[in-house]
């Protein structure tokens, strides 16, 4: 018998504190669920902030399938691959027409030459469009044949009435030979003047100068291209020394001065013969302004990776850098050339830290927004545990005063029957009451308080008795 009772009150005991359990439980979710409906808000608001996830498919314009941008546009290609983005080229025939695509939506990224936009259409035509900065030096070089009388021109306004070839890698390259010649009063109608295609003409058109056939000969190329190599060494061919360059930077401020040092070409043959001065424009990437930071990014560190080393004209890290001013940078971009790419993409893969990018940008504010929240939950807690006990302290309260006003009269049976009918419904709800283990203290003492307001009755009706 005294088995089965222990067994008994051991189960009325686990019932108990499951119950307790059950009670600390539901109060605190009960306190918890404004301040997560706070919190959900703040991610809300949080969130609408943040940008989505960079998308996977990007498309760059670029130019000839057989010119320097679409070539380095595929070792672009590469290394957004090893970042799991595919990067999407479509051939074209130079700036403007990447510039038309970046306006009507159909590229995302785009290679454009320094001062395309400006000559163009003007820099005000190009709104929602950036750049991420200048990849490279676009060179132009002006090969010249001497005379009859052993003279080589010396500057571009002696090159009227002569027979000139340009040869166009794309359109860039003619727009840019004639802003030049035009400057120096020189048009078709003073000179010869005809375009070659890259991919047919550049070594017939070299052939031609060598043979004397025409006089100068325009192309932009790289400092590696073989026509110019051949062009450099060939005696009798002189490249035209810029000596006014720095003139030229002042009337077309997307051109710059390069130096071609005395031998830089070949040392034992001293090509050329003397320090020369160039003109090059540079190859800029414009983007969309709506373009992710995070491709953005990626794409500066790719220009870094493929452009960063020292190379003919150029030192080492000089590139990427801001230096056509027809478009503005993009935020992303002026903070790259400022300090660098963003300091977890330094550390850890792509995906992984846009993914802890935009973690961070939700955390934080919400951190900042938790730590009160959850500073005070204690204090919200107890007060509404607090609160639930203070309410029936305040109806015997009411009943406690009633009482002391009639204090000198006599309690009728009737009256007497009605005070302990609201102390009998004051103990029902506190013993209905159910409060957390940690301050069953206060139910208790509202118990011994409710008695002893119970015993101040009985005293006044057995005065009233007596």
């Amino acid at each position: 018998m005294w088995k089965k009772e222990s067994r008994t009150l051991k189960l009325r005991l686990r019932l108990q504190r499951a119950r307790d359990r059950w009670i600390t439980w539901r109060e605190a979710l009960m306190t918890a669920w404004p301040l997560t409906l706070v919190v959900l808000l703040g991610f809300g608001v949080a969130f609408y902030f943040v940008k989505p996830a960079p998308p996977r498919h990007l498309v760059m314009s670029t130019g000839r399938e057989d010119g320097r941008y679409h070539a380095f546009a595929l070792r672009y290609k590469e290394i957004f691959a090893r970042n799991g983005i595919t990067l999407e080229l479509r051939l074209s025939q130079g700036s403007g027409e990447n510039l038309l695509r970046l306006r009507q939506g159909e590229a995302d990224i785009a290679y454009v030459q320094g001062g395309v936009a400006s000559n163009w259409n003007g820099k005000d035509g190009w709104e929602g469009l950036y750049t991420l900065g200048s990849a490279f030096y676009e060179p132009l070089w002006v090969f010249v044949r001497d005379d009859r009388d052993g003279q080589y021109p010396q500057r571009l306004t002696d090159l009227a009435q002569k027979r000139i070839t340009v040869i166009q890698e794309n359109s860039n390259a003619r727009a840019l030979a004639y802003r030049l010649l035009l400057a120096n009063d020189i048009t078709e109608k003073s000179a010869q003047i005809r375009p070659a295609t890259r991919a047919q003409d550049e070594f017939a058109a070299a052939e031609a100068l060598q043979q004397g056939e025409i006089d100068a000969l325009f192309i932009i190329a790289a400092p590696e291209s073989p026509i110019v190599q051949v062009l450099l060494r060939t005696f009798g061919i002189r490249l035209m020394d810029f000596q006014r360059a720095q003139a030229y930077h002042r009337h077309f401020p997307y051109l710059f001065r390069l130096l071609m040092p005395e031998g830089g070409v070949d040392l034992a043959y001293n090509f050329p013969p003397q320090d020369t001065e160039l003109l090059a424009a540079t190859a800029n990437l414009v983007v969309q302004e709506d373009l992710h930071p995070a491709l953005q990014s990626l794409m500066l560190a790719a220009l870094r990776e493929v452009h960063g080393g020292s190379g003919f004209f150029q030192e080492a890290g000089e590139f990427p850098a801001y230096r056509d001013s027809d478009f503005p940078l993009t935020p992303t971009a002026e903070r790259f050339h400022a300090s660098g790419p963003p300091f977890l993409q330094r550390y850890l893969p792509f995906w992984l830290a846009v993914l802890a990018d935009r973690f961070l940008i939700l955390a934080l504010p919400l951190l900042t927004l938790l730590l009160p929240i959850l500073r005070f939950a204690p204090a919200i807690y107890s007060w509404r545990i607090r609160s639930r006990v203070c309410r029936v302290y305040g109806e015997l309260k009411f009943l406690e005063n009633d009482l002391l006003r009639r204090r000198l009269e006599a309690l009728a049976p009737e009256i007497h029957a009605d005070f302990m009918a609201r102390l009998d419904a004051i103990e029902a709800d506190a013993n209905r009451m159910s409060v957390p283990r940690s301050f069953s203290d206060l139910r208790y003492t509202l118990k011994m308080h409710i008695q002893m307001v119970r015993e101040r009755l009985a005293k006044m009706r057995d005065s009233a008795d007596a």
